[in-house]
């Protein structure tokens, strides 16, 4: 068999086999996306492969860049992909992106036993501008008056069962994206 014959094989196995699997997902027939645990577990990561034209002879290009392993440690990354590059040369020239992913599943914990989540900002305060801040919150729990302006804006932006129109949250969206690491699945 040549190697694009071995990579249909196996791309319609892998589409078979994680077909509604949220933590698999297909960028192109070449590229993969599989996420390494659950969304909210801190020790979970996404590996992207990418097939290269004689796979699976050569070994496929593995990386950890997904914006959602931001607060991964480069020294963790460097661990998890060196682990899998000897899965990967254990495997050369045998179709291994199932064995690659149920393997990363199964040693997640063995692979990010040292993580340690990356801090991006620290901002640090005395304990004087600390308490001032507390009891200056204290003071502003009173509810907010709006004008008449501002609840006639309020009124115009709702439709007549008072439901704010599609989109009207856009700014959410995007923060929920940032955090997911991608567009969904069409």
């Amino acid at each position: 068999m040549t190697a694009n014959e071995d990579q249909e094989m196996e791309l319609e196995a892998l589409r078979s086999i994680y077909e509604g699997d949220e933590g698999f997902k297909e960028i192109s027939p070449v590229s993969f996306q599989f996420r390494i645990g659950d969304l909210d577990d801190t020790k979970a990561f996404i590996l992207d492969i990418q097939w290269p034209e004689t796979y699976p002879e050569t070994a496929p290009q593995m990386s950890l860049d997904a914006f959602f392993n931001n607060r991964i440690s480069a020294e963790t990354k460097q661990l998890i992909l060196s682990k899998l590059e000897e899965q990967v040369e254990a495997n050369l020239g045998t179709a291994m992106m199932y064995t690659l992913f149920e393997w990363a599943k199964e040693n997640q914990e063995a692979l990010m036993e040292n993580h340690k989540p990356v801090v991006t900002a620290v901002t640090l305060t005395s304990s004087n501008e600390a308490t001032i801040t507390c009891s200056t919150a204290k003071k502003k729990e009173k509810k907010e008056q709006l004008t008449k302006a501002q609840k006639r804006r309020i009124i115009n932006r709702t439709d007549n069962k008072g439901e704010l129109p599609r989109g009207w949250n856009w700014v959410d969206v995007i923060k929920h994206l940032s955090k997911t690491g991608g567009k969904d699945d069409d």
